[in-house]
């Protein structure tokens, strides 16, 4: 591919990795056999109300997690109650099919991968808080509900579920709990298993058994086992298994804070603070990966939220050091001792997205370990902060110390810890830090000694890895740098784990501290528990799944003599990769650049399946799952069916069919929140443009495609017959018509054209400050909406930069921007736009002037897309010098001096999507705060308007979905009025009710001038 984004010629490359043949799931030998499955999707769908979706996208999109691995199951249930994972359950087990359950599929190990499985999804429908009880300390919860959701339930309570991994904005509690999670804070907290007090689980026939404390010989206990019933037969294996094994569970199981490889035995008994001995097989199926049951209702303990914290990052100058100063660390009782290496500053500081959060940090900085101090530990934070800074600095040990008090700087260097993961996973090419091993766990006085060791086995495999994590728990994420699409580098990684494994298990470690095991470390169990425990654990399994139907191959295997691979032979963590040696994909030369990110498929495969593109919070990505709970509709969703798209897992050509351009490309929204907010940057608005010209090029258009791409002709002749153009929609039966014929939603308002342009104004009007008198000249973009639609948006910008000293003109033969072209896929016209503007304006901006575009999806059009379209240096000067209006003002300070009469108002912004991606949304606001006005600035996501998007009758209501979110942020906001740049948003806005149209921030400033400043 030529370096400007040009293609070089009509051939087509094929990347292929070469090795030892292995199962893969990029190889259509991978594919579920659908007649096989057709008698148990018919009557799954007779007994279950959830949808049930046997389809091939929907196999694609449950067949990987957050792990190396990819399989496809036969199908996916989403079951609205427990009546339907019952069925579910029980369908499947007459029909001798595995079941899996899974929450946000976030998981590393490959817990939620499982050829051949029934996959239950309960994240969509199982989702509630059922219950608080303040005064007990206890939530009652649906396996679905999202953590941080959880926690902003019981944050009024002054509450919180102590176990906080770092993906709880996306992973649900039902996940944690079968993965036995934690986070940060576990050296103060421990793990889930600690909190989980009562369950409700589905066994593997479908009956329901309630686990809670059962005082061990009290009449309940003889009530339950007196009973010839299923409960009786599992309490009495429980209980024969821990008491007849105590002194192997006694010697095998780490005394660590962190230990989740294997099943609880160690836990299900105890003594109460009371004193009593009770059995609790809640805490046998945390951290059982569903292969005991699926938890269908958790009980859960919770602690109270500290009021204050604070934060010391210590600075060491090499690994070990680091890793000596652990215990010393949990000796100052701090809540959190968290370890970051230099490859992962190296990366911060390269990354647009982090690079402010490094910037404390030395350049020398070979390791760091933050300590988090909180205020019900400690009585004085300031004391806390200085007795381990006087024990590590000035003692030697460490050299440099970032302190963060406020919430505010806290944050950042929580950031920078959390960034880790994907900041890591973009790293370009094919060898990747995969984690297969990345969270063994030894004793904290064993770390340095066993970082040593971990390097000589790095060493022997002339590899090396990243370190990053939980230090004061003994859990370090190392993460070896292996390609997994050669089957060398699959060998190596067998091999690492193997000497790794044995290392853990001589500094008296866990293989797995956090992450469990999955099928890349069940293999591996036998070796840390010896036959005995093992031999327990295959009874334990039995009792429970006599059938071995509950996620097979995951924490225990049979040794042999199974008829099938996924459900008896032992495991092996090579098998079920998601790339493997056999995997290929379809390289073709691109219109757009792809050079910064390796290639169209480099950025598809850039998708690791953490999941971020789910979480429920505010960040920009993704709004079509925040509004329809659909896993299709997530970046990840999206790039894993591209990814098959271009690999051969799905049919030939399927990318160029109607249905791939429906499900999968029309409904991405184009927000470029995932550019962003994608850890790892998969950016798929555009991954979509690409896709789209292609199946354009192909298949050819649409008249309404056309049409909105070239919305500026059709625009220029609306104004031209504006009263006329205005009238005829309006016309009985216009609507319907308009509809029918071109599928441009009935209920959405169409804009109305000024029958003046901004052009023909500013011709007839002039500029009106001298460039002689001015410090800044500026080339106003005339963009499609502020020339024909609404050029009083134009018009006040020119007066506001005016009043403001600033000279401005006209751009002079501007073409449209291009974005209504690139955003529908006609990339050739856009680029054909782009060159053109950018040959008539680059001379200009070399020679001082700046653009300035009113409508900020053009201003971000030059600033990012033109890149793309015509190679990154030849646009650089211009994309420099162009800004919004907002943004203009922002940065160059022009409002300084200017007398703006606020009135005491305060304002509700809402930026746009575009810009936020770019990080610029945040200018408008603080130009509105400059001047006097208090700004309430919404956390908000793309309006659900998205261009053409929204008039879309296909996409009419999920538009109005998204656009829900934002109105329920505009309800809660103080503010007097809306104000929103983006032409889109305002439509968006004001279509809610037959509502005004919110104002351009550029606009309230124009009102806010004094009465002279015209």
């Amino acid at each position: 591919m030529a370096s400007d984004g040009r293609s070089t010629g009509e051939g087509v490359t094929r990347s292929v990795a070469r090795g030892t043949g292995r199962r893969t799931a990029g190889r259509k030998g991978g594919r579920p056999d659908d007649e096989a499955y057709r008698d148990l999707a018919a009557e799954l769908r007779d007994e279950v109300a959830g949808d049930v979706r046997f389809d091939e996208y929907s196999q694609v999109l449950y067949a990987t997690d957050g792990s190396v691995y990819g399989a496809r199951p036969a199908g996916v249930v989403l079951p609205e109650s427990v009546a339907d994972v019952q069925a579910a359950v029980r369908v499947a087990a007459e029909h001798d099919v595995p079941v899996l359950p899974r929450g946000a599929g976030s998981s590393l190990a490959g817990q939620a991968v499982g050829p051949g499985c029934v996959v239950l999804d309960c994240s969509k429908h199982l989702d509630s808080v059922l219950e608080i009880d303040p005064e007990d300390r206890r939530a009652r919860i649906q396996p679905g509900v999202v953590q941080d959701d959880l926690d902003a339930a019981l944050e009024p309570h002054g509450l919180k579920f102590a176990p906080d991994p770092a993906s709880s904005n996306r992973a649900t509690v039902g996940g944690g709990v079968g993965n036995n999670s934690t986070g940060a804070h576990s050296v103060r907290y421990g793990i889930t298993d600690a909190y989980t007090e009562e369950l409700r689980v589905v066994l593997a026939d479908g009956s329901l058994l309630h686990t809670r404390e059962v005082v061990l010989d009290s009449e309940e206990w003889d009530r339950i086992v007196g009973r010839d019933d299923r409960e009786a037969d599992l309490y009495r294996t429980v209980r024969g298994l821990v008491e007849g094994h105590a002194e192997e569970i006694e010697r095998r199981y780490p005394t660590l804070k962190r230990s989740v490889s294997g099943y609880n035995l160690h836990k299900v008994v105890y003594r109460t603070e009371d004193g009593e001995r009770v059995i609790n097989l809640s805490k046998l199926f945390v951290g059982a990966e569903g292969t005991l049951g699926v938890v269908v209702e958790a009980e859960l303990s919770l602690v109270t939220r500290p009021e204050e914290t604070a934060l010391a990052c210590y600075c060491f100058r090499d690994l070990v050091s680091a890793m000596e100063a652990v215990p010393p660390a949990l000796d100052c009782d701090a809540s959190a001792v968290e370890l970051m290496d230099d490859e992962v500053f190296r990366l911060a500081r390269e990354s647009s997205q982090y690079a402010d959060y490094a910037e404390p940090i030395p350049e020398d900085c070979a390791a760091a370990l933050m300590l988090e101090f909180d205020g019900e530990v400690h009585d004085d934070l300031r004391v806390a902060v200085d007795g381990a800074t006087e024990r590590f600095v000035d003692a030697g040990d460490a050299y440099h110390v970032v302190e963060a008090f406020t919430p505010e700087s806290q944050d950042r260097l929580w950031k920078l810890r959390k960034a880790a993961i994907p900041l890591l996973m973009s790293l370009p090419g094919d060898p990747k830090p995969y984690p297969f091993i990345e969270d063994a766990s030894v004793p904290p006085e064993e770390l340095a000694a066993y970082v040593t060791e971990f390097e000589e086995v790095l060493d022997d495999h002339d590899t090396s890895a990243a370190y990053f994590a939980h230090a004061g728990a003994g859990t370090l994420h190392i993460r070896p740098i292996l390609n997994l699409k050669d089957g060398d580098g699959i060998e190596t990684m067998r091999s690492i784990t193997d000497a790794v494994t044995d290392l853990v298990l001589d500094h008296g470690g866990a293989f797995s501290g956090e992450h469990g095991d999955g099928l890349a470390r069940t293999e591996f169990n036998p070796k840390m528990y010896g036959p005995d425990l093992w031999g327990a654990f295959r009874e334990l399994k039995t009792a429970f799944d006599p059938n071995w139907l509950m996620n097979p191959g995951k924490v225990v295997f049979r040794d042999g003599g199974a008829d099938s691979d996924t459900r008896g032979t032992r495991p092996d963590m090579r098998d079920h990769l998601r790339y493997g040696p056999e995997y290929a994909s379809l390289e073709e030369s691109t219109t757009l650049d792809f050079s910064e990110e390796g290639g169209f498929s480099e950025l598809v495969e850039l998708c690791n399946g953490c999941g971020t593109c789910r979480q429920t919070g505010s960040e920009v990505m993704c709004p079509t799952y925040r509004a329809t709970d659909e896993e299709l509709l997530t970046t990840r969703g999206r790039a894993n069916l591209l990814r098959a798209a271009i690999s051969g897992d799905l049919p030939e050509d399927e990318l160029y069919t109607d249905r791939f351009q429906r499900q999968v490309l029309d409904l991405c929204v184009g927000c470029k929140g995932c550019a962003s907010d994608c850890p790892t940057g998969v950016d798929l608005a555009k991954l979509k443009a690409e896709a789209k010209h292609r199946y354009h090029e192909r298949e050819g258009t649409s008249l309404r495609s056309r049409l909105f791409a070239d919305i500026d002709r059709l625009a220029a002749w609306g104004s031209r017959l504006a009263p006329v153009a205005n009238a005829a929609p309006t016309l009985p039966g216009a609507r319907p018509l308009l509809e029918r014929l071109l599928g441009i939603a009935a209920d959405r308002s169409l804009p109305t054209f000024a029958d003046e342009s901004l052009e023909t104004w500013f011709d007839r009007r002039g500029s009106r400050v001298d460039p002689g008198d001015a410090d800044h000249r500026v080339l106003l973009f005339p963009d499609t909406f502020s020339n024909y639609v609404e050029p009083a948006v134009g018009k006040a910008t020119v007066r506001v930069l005016e009043a403001c000293g600033v000279h401005v003109a006209m751009a002079p033969d501007a073409a449209p921007s291009g974005r209504a072209a690139y955003s529908n896929g006609f990339l050739d016209l856009a680029r054909e736009r782009a060159e053109h503007n950018r040959e008539t304006l680059a001379p200009l901006v070399a020679d001082g002037w700046s653009v300035v575009c009113p409508e900020p999806a053009d201003a971000t059009m030059f600033q990012d897309e033109y890149a793309d379209l015509l190679g990154a240096d030849r646009v650089a000067p211009l994309a420099a010098n162009c800004y919004s209006a907002m943004e203009f003002i922002s940065v160059h300070g022009v409002v300084d001096g200017v007398g703006f009469d606020t009135g005491n108002r305060r304002l509700t912004y809402h930026g746009h999507c575009n810009q936020q991606a770019l990080g610029r949304e945040h200018h408008a606001a603080r130009v509105l705060e400059a001047v006097g006005f208090a700004v309430d600035e919404l956390d908000s996501t793309c309006c659900g308007m998205a261009g053409s998007f929204g008039y879309e009758t296909e996409h009419f209501e999920l538009s109005k979905a998204i656009g829900s979110i934002l109105f329920d942020q505009v309800d809660a906001s103080p503010g007097d009025a809306v104000v929103a740049p983006g032409a889109s948003c305002r439509t968006q806005l004001g279509d809610r009710a037959g509502e005004e149209s919110p104002r351009h921030p550029v606009q309230v400033l124009a009102s806010a001038l004094p009465p002279d400043a015209e």
